[in-house]
C-alpha cells in the first residue's frame, strides 16, 4: 500500500470562540491510503487547546510510524492497536484509522454505514453557536438555522465572565432561536466549578434544554456525583471521555458520553466505546473538532449508533475542501456510495 500526505488550511466562516478561546481555522492533515486499485482518506483535525497537535507532527509521526508497520500485512484493529501502543496523539490516529476503513468498504464495494451493518443516520444534527455578545448571538443565530435547516441549537456556555454573562448569552441565543422552534441544549466544555454547574444546571433545566455537556473541566469528575443526584436535565461529558476504559468510570455519574474520532483515535476505538457505553445503560453522542466532510462523513457513516449528534463543524467553514455529504431536515448523512462518501473537491 502506499499512503499519501496533505495538508489544508480550513478558515471557519465564523470564528468559535469557547470556554478554552478562540479559533478561527486551522491547519487539517489528509491521509490518503491506496492498494492501486482503490482509495482510502481520513482526516486529521488539531485541537486548539493541545500546541503539539499540528498537521506537520501528525504526518511526521504517521511517518515514524509506518516506517516500522506494514499496513498490507496488518487488519485495521491490528494497526490500532499498534498505534495506541505507540501512545500515538489520537487526532493524528483518527486520519489513518478512517482512511483504512474507507479504503476497506472501497475495496467491498459498499457504503462504509452499510460494511458496518448500520442504516444511515436519522437522528438530526445540531448546529452551534459560540461564546459571543448577546447582539452578536442574536444576529448568527437566525443566519445559521436558516443556512442549515437545523432542528437543535447547541448554545456554548462557561463564559469567562461568568454566569451572568452565561445567562445573557442563553437568553440571546433562545429569543434569537424561538422563530425556528428548535431544540435548546448546552456545552459549558468545562467551563464551571461545582457550584456554578449546580446553580446553571437547576437554571437551565427551568429553561426546558434538552441537555448539558461538560460542566466540569476535564480531571474533576469526582465533583460530578454532586451533579448528578440533583440534576434536573441530562449530563454528558465530552472531555472526560476518550476512550472505551473511560466510560465505566463515569457510569454511575453522568447519564451519557460524546464521543469524538479525533479524540479516541478513529472508528474502530468509536465501535468500542458506543458498546461500553451502551452495556453500562449510558446514552451515545458523536460530536466534532474542526474537521471538513471527510472525517465528518466518517462519523456520519456511525451515526445510526447514537442518541445526539453534533456533526456540524463543516457548516462553518469557507469553504469546505471536501464534497460528498447530504443535509436533509437537519440530518447529515452519507451518500449511497462505496467508502464514507467524502472526497476532497479537487481530487
Amino acid at each position: 500500500m502506499t499512503v499519501a500526505f496533505r495538508t489544508i488550511f480550513h478558515h471557519k466562516l465564523h470564528p468559535l470562540a469557547i470556554s478554552r478561546g478562540v479559533s478561527a481555522g486551522a491547519e487539517n492533515l489528509y491521509v490518503s491510503v491506496s492498494d492501486g486499485a482503490h482509495e482510502g482518506i481520513g482526516e486529521m483535525a488539531p485541537a486548539t487547546a493541545r500546541p503539539e497537535q499540528t498537521a506537520g507532527n501528525g504526518e511526521a509521526w504517521l511517518r515514524e510510524f509506518l516506517a516500522e508497520h506494514d499496513l498490507a500485512r496488518h487488519s485495521i484493529a491490528e494497526t490500532y492497536a499498534a498505534m495506541r501502543r505507540r501512545a500515538m496523539d489520537p487526532a493524528t490516529m483518527a486520519a489513518l484509522d478512517v482512511a483504512l476503513w474507507d479504503l476497506l468498504a472501497k475495496q467491498a464495494g459498499m457504503p462504509l454505514y452499510r460494511l458496518l451493518g448500520l442504516a444511515r443516520p436519522t437522528v438530526a444534527t445540531s448546529v452551534t453557536i459560540g461564546i459571543n455578545p448577546p447582539e452578536v448571538i442574536r444576529e448568527r443565530v437566525p443566519e445559521l438555522l436558516a443556512r442549515t435547516g437545523g432542528k437543535h441549537l447547541k448554545i456554548k456556555l462557561g463564559s469567562p465572565e461568568g454566569l451572568e454573562a452565561d445567562r445573557a448569552n442563553f437568553e440571546a441565543a433562545r429569543e434569537a432561536a424561538k422563530p425556528f422552534g428548535v431544540g435548546l441544549r448546552v456545552d459549558a466544555n468545562g467551563g464551571w466549578s461545582v457550584g456554578d454547574a449546580k446553580t446553571m444546571i437547576d437554571w437551565l433545566g427551568e429553561q426546558g434544554v434538552d441537555y448539558v455537556e461538560q460542566p466540569l473541566v476535564e480531571g474533576e469528575e469526582d465533583g460530578l456525583p454532586e451533579l448528578f443526584a440533583s440534576r434536573s436535565v441530562p449530563i454528558y461529558v465530552d472531555e472526560s471521555c476518550r476512550f472505551a476504559a473511560d466510560v465505566p468510570k463515569l457510569a454511575d455519574r453522568v447519564d451519557g458520553v460524546n464521543l469524538k474520532l479525533m479524540k479516541c483515535g478513529g472508528i474502530t476505538e468509536a465501535l468500542r466505546i458506543v458498546a461500553v457505553a451502551r452495556a453500562h445503560g449510558l446514552g451515545t453522542m458523536i460530536g466534532c473538532m474542526s474537521e471538513g466532510s471527510i472525517a465528518i462523513a466518517a462519523g456520519a457513516a456511525i451515526g445510526a449508533l447514537f442518541d445526539h449528534i453534533d456533526l456540524d463543524s463543516h457548516l462553518n467553514l469557507n469553504p469546505d475542501p471536501a464534497t460528498g455529504l447530504d443535509l436533509k431536515e437537519g440530518v447529515v448523512a452519507p451518500r449511497d456510495v462505496p467508502g464514507h462518501g467524502a472526497r476532497l473537491a479537487d481530487a
